[in-house]
Formats: structure tokens, C-alpha cells, sequence
């Protein structure tokens, strides 16, 4: 299957996000995610079918019920790209934090 969507795009979504959230704690189904929701389930099952697309969880059947679940190795990748991006704001905290040291010692 061809992915047609960017697994950023589906985390760009705070409903997506909580989905993963919820799946991050336990495989469930489309009802179970819709329950915790205010949403028409419809729309729910568009939100799942997109986390799907990205490959951001996946599914099981079990019986007549399908039951979701988080892909751990795709959020690592998200996760991993996501690094270089702490590794420079952890730079340019303690950049800061050396700052505010020196501002500090020359008031004394």
C-alpha cells in the first residue's frame, strides 16, 4: 500500500494526537476511541483511517471488532527526527542559562 499522507501531517491534528495518545496506553477499537471523544464517530473513523495511512498505527481484527494500535517504530522515527531540533534548543538554553550566570555575577 502506498502511504498518501506525511505522518507530520496526521500529528499536526490535536484529535489525531490524543487518538495516539490513548493508543500509546492500550490497543482499542474505533468505538473505544470514539467514546472518549465529543466528535460524530464518523469523523473519528476519518482520523483513524489517516493515523493508518501514515502508518502510525495499525490494525488487527479480532473477531467481528478491529482493534488499533501505535506503530512504536514510526513515532521513533518522527522521534529521531525531532532530536536535532532538542539537541539545538538544549544548546541555546544553557546559552541562556550562561547568560543570565554572567549578568547575575557582574551585578554583584
Amino acid at each position: 500500500m502506498k502511504l498518501r499522507r506525511d505522518p507530520f501531517q496526521a500529528i499536526a491534528d490535536p484529535t489525531r494526537r490524543a487518538i495516539l495518545v490513548l493508543l500509546a496506553a492500550q490497543t482499542m477499537t474505533a468505538g473505544a476511541i470514539a467514546d472518549k471523544f465529543d466528535t460524530a464517530r464518523p469523523t473519528i473513523s476519518k482520523h483513524i483511517q489517516i493515523l493508518n495511512e501514515c502508518a502510525l498505527i495499525e490494525s488487527s481484527q479480532q473477531g467481528r471488532e478491529i482493534f488499533y494500535q501505535l506503530k512504536i517504530d514510526k513515532m521513533k522515527e518522527i522521534d529521531k527526527w525531532l532530536e536535532q531540533f532538542r539537541k539545538i534548543w538544549e544548546s541555546r538554553f544553557n546559552q541562556l542559562d550562561d547568560l543570565l550566570a554572567t549578568i547575575q555575577n557582574t551585578k554583584k
